[in-house]
């Protein structure tokens, strides 16, 4: 018995096919046939039940699935403690938002490379409910999105945070005549422009904003980040952006920071994956994301090794 045989099954079964497997495991789908049918052999039974137009595990598949999972989870634990860093050879599928991959996501991916040259890293961008959805189903290893979305089922750890501010094009809303800051129901009075529930920094303000009494009468749900701040930028309505990332386009004239009491809340970034996939490597990975993490400026290279104040991690 081999771990390619134990490998083939495990992943039919995960996945559905024997299509899917080959295409997991980067191998033709004879192959996987072929581990299968070896695996019968050895044992004398059939694992699947070929009288079903899907792959669906006998009695005895089912039990030699529950066998394979716990091996391969074995044979990863001991090649990750026991094994050098640069000979560790996994696929790590890491769900992030959209304002991570366009920040700290190359500096991280860089760091991953440097550390583990032979792990393959599959980045996926999406909202944060689609990440946690993900993660939860298996189809990710690892997710950083707002703690909006933190669950007892996934241990996690806070790596970062963002602050955000109020934001419109210059002019869309005119500074109080007395120089104070605008409270947060005068501003509701204008449209705004929100990230919605898949969002977990739109989940996380929505409830502030009951949390203050305030219900805005004029909403557009975008839940893009970048659509968010185009549109922003063209003076469709107000907005709550990440405030040091943007901060070149505030300089440029082409956004204004406004000041609205009670600010709004930080939102904390945590790492978290499935508890019982927790491994040396993915624990590795989210301490060189906490290393990395830096919400405060777009698009940063490989490499960087500067760190400003709120990019480090908030405690936790």
């Amino acid at each position: 018995m081999t771990f390619k045989q134990l490998e083939a099954l495990y992943w039919i079964a995960r996945l559905g096919g024997f299509a899917q497997a080959a295409n997991q495991l980067h191998t033709s789908q004879s192959a996987i046939s072929k581990r299968v049918h070896e695996l019968e052999q050895l044992f004398d039974t059939e694992l699947f039940d070929r009288s079903q137009r899907t792959a669906r595990l006998t009695e005895k598949g089912e039990e030699m699935f529950v066998l394979a999972r716990k091996l391969l989870e074995q044979r990863d634990a001991a090649i990750e403690q026991f094994g050098k860093p640069g000979v560790v050879e996994r696929r790590i599928r890491l769900g992030v938002t959209e304002l991570t991959a366009m920040t700290w996501l190359p500096r991280l991916v860089g760091l991953i490379r440097q550390h583990y040259p032979k792990v393959i890293l599959e980045p996926d961008v999406d909202d944060s409910l689609q990440l946690r959805d993900k993660l939860l189903a298996d189809e990710l290893d690892l997710v950083i999105v707002p703690d909006t979305f933190a669950d007892s089922r996934m241990p996690h750890k806070v790596i970062g945070q963002v602050r955000s501010a109020w934001m419109c094009k210059p002019g869309v809303v005119p500074s109080p005549s007395n120089g104070a800051a605008m409270r947060l129901h005068e501003l509701a009075r204008h449209r705004m422009l929100v990230q919605g529930n898949n969002s977990g920094t739109g989940r996380a303000y929505d409830a502030w904003m009951k949390e203050q009494g305030v219900q805005p009468a004029d909403v557009i749900v975008v839940s893009n980040l970048v659509a968010l701040t185009g549109l922003t930028v063209s003076g469709l309505g107000v907005s709550y952006l990440p405030r040091e990332c943007l901060q070149p386009l505030v300089a440029a004239g082409m956004l204004a920071v406004i000041d609205v009491t009670p600010a709004l809340p930080v939102v904390r970034y945590p790492a978290m994956q499935k508890g019982e996939h927790r491994s040396a490597l993915t624990s590795s990975i989210v301490m060189l994301a906490q290393e990395c993490c830096d919400f405060t400026r777009m698009f940063q290279a490989q490499g960087e090794e500067e760190k400003k104040e709120y990019g480090r991690p908030a405690p936790a």
